[in-house]
């Protein structure tokens, strides 16, 4: 792995939103240190990570929601979606800040795949921020279905917020991106997908207000572990209450 990124400047939050395929990457070879390697690199604070999967893994391994929490942050809070005799599905939102109880809400649509939205407020030193993280579903109707559920959401939350994850919107004026770009002036745009020849802006960092975004930017060295590009950015904080 090549060497560190610097630090997040004072009064500055560094958040991650990665879509991890199982930590399974173009050798195909589960290997969770390869993602723990990846994101220390660029020391978030506030990590989404999404398709975590702990079935089928060998019986010493450990349990794969339980290690990236511990080894990212040690406060995680987990949607466990598709749950199996060998192990759980889903994705997670980890922080080395205190995070308040979560809310799981549930947007699945139809018979589709199960899919649910983190809801949860992180203690930083600069004040809450309430953040939400999702993992939007394959077809233009369940992502517009879930796009609305994630915008009242949102609504509901405090001044300071953020939304992240993996929404598969891969149209130009995709619904999803459309209803959240609206809700969200500041958002990022880094294609992410597919991993070795991104093309596509699948993975999203939206903020509120707009001027908390300060930049944002992607990894290429995670070509080598997932077929998505992470997706990195820098919010400045005024001091809260």
């Amino acid at each position: 792995m090549t060497e560190s990124v610097e630090r997040p400047a004072p009064g500055v939050v560094r958040v991650m939103t990665w879509n991890i395929h199982g930590g399974a990457g173009r050798d195909r070879r589960r290997d969770l240190q390869r993602v723990v390697e990846l994101v220390r690199r660029h020391h978030p604070q506030i990590v989404a990570l999404q398709e975590i999967d702990s079935r089928k893994r060998p019986p010493s391994a450990p349990d794969a929601f339980t290690f990236l929490g511990d080894e990212l942050g040690g406060n995680a809070r987990a949607s466990r979606l598709i749950r199996a005799p060998d192990g759980d599905y889903g994705h997670a939102l980890i922080s080395s800040w205190p995070l308040a109880p979560a809310r799981y809400h549930d947007i699945s649509y139809r018979r589709r795949e199960p899919r649910a939205a983190i809801e949860t407020t992180v203690e930083t030193p600069h004040g809450q921020l309430h953040v939400v993280a999702a993992h939007l579903g394959l077809s233009f109707r369940e992502r517009h279905h879930q796009a609305l559920k994630l915008a009242r959401i949102v609504r509901r939350g405090k001044d300071r917020g953020i939304l992240m994850g993996d929404l598969n919107d891969w149209t130009a004026r995709g619904s999803a991106r459309r209803i959240l770009d609206r809700l969200f002036p500041g958002h990022s745009y880094i294609r992410t997908f597919p991993a070795f020849w991104p093309l596509l802006p699948l993975d999203r960092i939206y903020c509120q207000p707009r001027t908390m975004l300060s930049r944002c930017w992607t990894d290429r060295n995670a070509r080598a572990v997932s077929d998505h590009l992470p997706l990195i950015a820098d919010l400045v904080l005024e001091d809260g209450p």
